[in-house]
């Protein structure tokens, strides 16, 4: 995981360096360093002298010794009585400077910290001591001597607000002075574009610095100069950048040059949010496709089409939420997936094996939930179920420990926690996350990931000895796991059963999504402090600098809700266990009306598997033939189950039959003097539906070359006709949509139609296109103000109302399963909606408007405003093949059953006939 990896990083890189920023303070800054002895014993006979480095940070004074044998020294500045100068005469004054190349510092406390080079509790020495650090450049000592004078000031004052003020103060006035070496350019050529103040974010700790960016590079150099010089990363190898929120503030930002690691490259911290937002827009001018136009919803559809994993999809998620592995306030959380840690052998098939994943973890004990609920509705505004989180720093360093164990000494004062408290056993963990009063914390993605060291002590840690006597050491594994590696495969394929892929969105929504704040977070339980919240506290608005301090001090250590990415309940990922019925087939049923025996079912599977072929080389589509055989745009296109003849419509007010035999129109028929808007061919093929611009809807019968009947059934232009399963479905400018039933006039003996209206769908503007799903069940519309609805055809009802487009929709079409819902609009978009829940699971813009389409779920074949067809990876969100085709619009588009023919019309009166060519 990306923790572990960066600690091994650091370790490799800085074997040889035992300081690192985790050995000072919470919120404390590293200034400066000198070479120097630390002599002990001065002037006496048994006078010893180390050499080192001296650091000089705003609470502490630290020394390195070169000597590993030999305990860093930690002196807090509060704890002094004296820092001077020995040879200053002004023997009254304690704090006083001189010019000598020794600096004396006498104290009432130390902490004496890697001692013979092991990690290890921090071994603190009370009483009076001297401690005289002699620099090899005398002539500093007077300004050391100064600054350490200001930060003893600053650590003696007794508010915190006011101590971060004054060292704030320090810092600032530090940065102020220098500015970023330009000679640390990768190149003379490269032109500086920005440079401004920030602090570089690394778990627990940052490091202020000066920020630059360069016609090819982003450089960060630290005021101290340390790990290094100075970070640069070339501005060509970034792949994504994300905004964060860090310390409550949008001054956050994070820079990755990798596509899916959760480890950032760099992570920084800005004074002004005007300074990061700049940064932000110098960078991403140089990333294809940029991260930052994407939302949750770029990953949505994904998912549920099963393209990333589940724990990818976390990943994803997290981070979109602000989540990051340099922030542990804000670290990544990932859900206790297993329930069982008692039995021999994981089933991963029985529910009982999985923990509830609609419920957060202080809901999964009703009889803990019933105690919280009590105590919730006593207290007081502003109300709170849990008085702890489910992610915070103590815990994700809770469960790293064993691989971070400096981190820990950091959070926790230089101690560990009590060895009865730390991460000693997978089982009792989560027998505490059930039934402790106040522990209700999540996982982090090191459970799913390979790397199982966090779960064994390798470093040989002294993490202290338990009630029972026991040391602690490896971490306890339940009995199905034959060791920490296949512990981990065995939660990865947890996380990946069909169990929690079909459950997981449930955990989904109270984390990041709707169930996360008001009323529905109140309904599932799922209430924490209001501080916890995006938003919960503007720090902006606190005058009072110890009360802010304070606050975000609570907060930061508390832990943090992540950023709410859904706002409406999260589509589900269903798994496919049978294939479904034929994608563009208008009479085919859903799977679960249409059971299929052995023989049908291996045809149906060479029918899928010549539909995958041909949509895997769509873009190997070529222009068979192309005749103009109209005056005005084309509007519709039906084809006769053999193929051979081909009906249209168009502007012209004409319907056509074309012979692809004979290559001639063997039919034209006016029936007004209105357009023609689409056109469909019964079973059967020997009826002809036309809609109009008049209103009407005209039946033309095949065999005997007539209109054989019409129905004047709207009250303007019809825009678009369906017919399923002996019913007729028709849209208009009128605002609505109708159902019909219509029994042909074959079957009657007066030889017409007879109508019935089944239902009528109300819209607010003009209708411009419908589709059915496979089932027949549901229909979607697009109005000419962007909105889709989708009804239930079986009540009549409406499910959901979604402005998605700005301007006309053109086409919308259901994917093959029925799941999503994809449209395309004027406003130049593709929307792909969930028809479950309504939510929009992917968005894609395109350069012009695609004006109808035919997709198979996850790629598109479109027909553009400037004639083009265009194939689009829809999970990438890019075009990957374009063809000439139409010298206009592309109007409509005709595919067959198996998806390897395709017809199209366009305003260039034309209509063009397409061949897969493998």
């Amino acid at each position: 995981m990306a923790f572990i990896r960066r600690r091994r990083l650091e370790r490799e890189l800085y074997s040889k360096e035992r300081f690192s920023l985790l050995l000072l303070n919470l919120e404390e800054y590293y200034f400066e360093q000198h070479t120097a002895n630390h002599i002990i014993n001065k002037d006496c006979k048994d006078e010893r002298k180390f050499r080192g480095s001296l650091k000089i940070c705003s609470k502490s004074i630290i020394f390195e010794p070169d000597d590993n044998i030999q305990p860093i020294i930690k002196i807090p500045l509060r704890d002094c009585t004296s820092i001077k100068a020995p040879e200053d005469n002004e023997a009254n004054n304690p704090f006083t400077r001189d010019t000598s190349g020794g600096i004396s510092v006498v104290c009432s406390q130390v902490f004496l910290i890697k001692e013979r080079n092991v990690i290890a509790p921090y071994k603190t020495v009370r009483g009076r001591a001297e401690h005289f650090f002699q620099l090899d450049v005398a002539r500093k000592v007077g300004d050391v001597v100064q600054t350490l004078h200001q930060l003893y000031r600053a650590s003696c004052l007794d508010k915190m607000g006011d101590q971060a003020a004054m060292i704030t103060a320090i810092l600032q006035s530090r940065l102020a002075r220098t500015s970023f070496d330009k000679n640390r350019f990768q190149s003379i050529s490269e032109t500086l574009h920005m440079e401004c103040k920030a602090e570089m974010v690394t778990p627990l700790v940052t490091n202020p610095g000066h920020v630059c960016v360069s016609d090819a590079n982003l450089y960060f150099q630290p005021l101290n100069g340390y790990p290094k010089p100075v970070v640069q990363i070339t501005l060509q190898n970034v792949r994504r950048i994300y905004k964060r929120r860090h310390g409550l503030m949008p001054l956050g930002l994070e820079v990755f040059c990798t596509e899916n690691d959760l480890c950032s490259d760099i992570y920084l911290k800005f004074y002004s949010c005007q300074d990061r937002d700049e940064v932000y827009r110098l960078i991403a001018k140089y990333i294809e496709n940029h991260i930052a136009e994407h939302t949750a919803e770029s990953y949505v559809l994904q998912w549920q089409r099963g393209h990333i994993s589940n724990y990818q999809y976390l990943l994803h998620l997290n981070n979109l939420a602000d989540r990051s592995c340099n922030d542990l306030s804000q670290y990544p959380v990932f859900p206790w997936i297993i329930a069982d840690y008692s039995s021999s052998v994981l089933d991963l098939t029985k529910p009982e094996t999985f923990r509830d994943l609609s419920k957060p973890v202080g809901a999964l004990n009703k009889e803990r939930l019933d105690r919280l609920v009590t105590r919730y509705q006593e207290m007081p505004e502003p109300k709170f179920m849990y008085g702890s989180h489910y992610s915070s720093p103590g815990y994700v360093l809770f469960y790293l420990v064993r691989v971070a164990p400096e981190y820990m000494l950091c959070l926790q004062n230089g101690k560990f926690d009590h060895a009865d408290r730390m991460f000693n056993s997978i089982a009792e963990t989560w027998k505490n996350c059930l039934d402790g009063a106040t522990d209700f914390k999540e996982l982090i993605p090191e459970f799913y990931e390979n790397d199982s060291s966090f779960l064994v002590n390798s470093l040989k840690l002294d993490l202290g000895k338990r009630q029972g006597g026991k040391m602690v050491e490896d971490v306890e594994l339940p009995p199905w796991a034959s060791g920490p590696d296949d512990f981990l495969q065995k939660s990865q394929e947890a996380l990946e059963s069909p169990y929690v892929s079909e459950h997981l969105h449930e955990w989904i929504d109270i984390i990041f999504g709707y169930k996360q704040k008001g009323s529905e977070a109140v309904a599932a339980h799922n209430v924490f402090h209001p501080l916890t919240y995006e938003g919960g506290v503007d720090l902006n608005s606190i005058m009072d600098p110890n009360e802010k301090v304070a606050l975000l001090t609570q907060i930061l250590e508390f832990g943090q809700t992540p950023k709410q990415l859904f706002t409406t309940p999260h589509p589900q990922r269903k798994i496919q266990k049978l294939k479904s019925l034929s994608r563009t087939s208008s009479h085919s049923t859903s799977i679960a009306e249409s059971p299929v025996s052995p023989i049908e079912e291996s045809f149906e599977d060479l029918t899928e598997e010549s539909i995958t072929l041909a949509w895997n080389n769509i873009a190997k589509l070529k222009l068979d033939k192309q005749y103009k055989i109209h005056k005005e745009a084309i509007t519709g296109i039906a084809v006769t189950c053999n193929g051979s003849s081909v009906f249209t419509t168009s502007q012209d007010s004409t319907l056509k039959m074309f012979s692809k035999d004979s290559k001639t129109i063997q039919r034209s028929v006016s029936f007004s003097n209105m357009a023609l808007s689409s056109c469909l061919i019964l079973p059967g093929d020997t009826t002809v539906i036309s809609s109009s611009w008049d209103n009407h809807i005209y039946f033309y019968s095949i065999a005997f070359g007539r209109q054989q009947d019409v129905l004047l059934g709207h009250d303007d232009a019809v825009s678009k006709i369906c017919w399923r399963d002996g019913r007729l479905f028709s849209a208009s400018w009128d605002s609505t949509v109708k159902v019909w039933h219509c029994v042909p006039g074959e079957i009657l003996s007066n030889k017409k139609h007879h109508f019935e209206l089944l239902a009528q769908l109300e819209h607010d503007v003009s209708v411009n296109t419908i589709d059915l799903n496979a089932a027949n069940t549901i229909l979607a519309s697009g109005t000419k103000e962007g909105t889709i609805s989708v009804w239930d055809v079986t009540t009549a009802t409406m499910l959901h109302q979604l402005p998605r487009h700005s301007g006309t929709v053109f086409h919308a079409a259901f994917s093959p399963d029925s799941r999503h819902l994809l449209s395309t609009g004027e406003d130049c978009c593709f929307k792909v909606i969930d028809v479950q829940t309504g939510m929009v699971v992917s968005s894609v813009t395109t350069e012009e408007p695609q004006r109808c389409f035919k997709w198979d779920g996850n790629t598109i074949l479109s027909g553009s405003q400037s004639g083009e067809l265009l194939v689009w990876d829809l999970l990438g969100g890019k075009v990957t093949e374009r063809i000439k085709g139409h010298t206009g619009a592309v109007t409509s588009m005709w595919m067959n059953e198996q998806c390897n023919s395709v017809i199209t019309g366009g305003e260039d009166k034309q209509i063009m006939f397409w061949k897969l060519q493998y």
